[in-house]
């Protein structure tokens, strides 16, 4: 199981591979460096989704969910979905 703090850390490997600071991350997500700080050291002991989501886009990634032992994502799921519906 992925914890918090295991994302926290994915979190912090995102922006070093995009090589951004965390100051320049921030500024390509619209929030503050201490909000990048904070969720890469967990220092509260949560994380804000929306946030989250932004760094992850502002690095070059996308949240993708997937169950445990699955290969489909949401996203898999969701296109297979919308391409049903459009050949009834």
């Amino acid at each position: 199981m992925t914890t918090l703090f295991d994302v926290a850390e994915m979190l912090k490997q995102a922006r070093g591979e995009a090589h951004l600071s965390q100051e320049a991350l921030a500024s390509r997500a619209g929030v503050s460096r201490s909000t990048v700080a904070r969720m890469e050291t967990m220092a509260k002991g949560d994380m804000s989704v929306s946030a989250l989501v932004r760094l992850l886009e502002a690095a070059g990634y996308d949240l993708k969910l997937a169950k445990a032992g699955h290969e489909r994502t949401v996203e898999d799921i969701l296109a297979e979905q919308r391409s049903g519906a459009s050949e009834s």
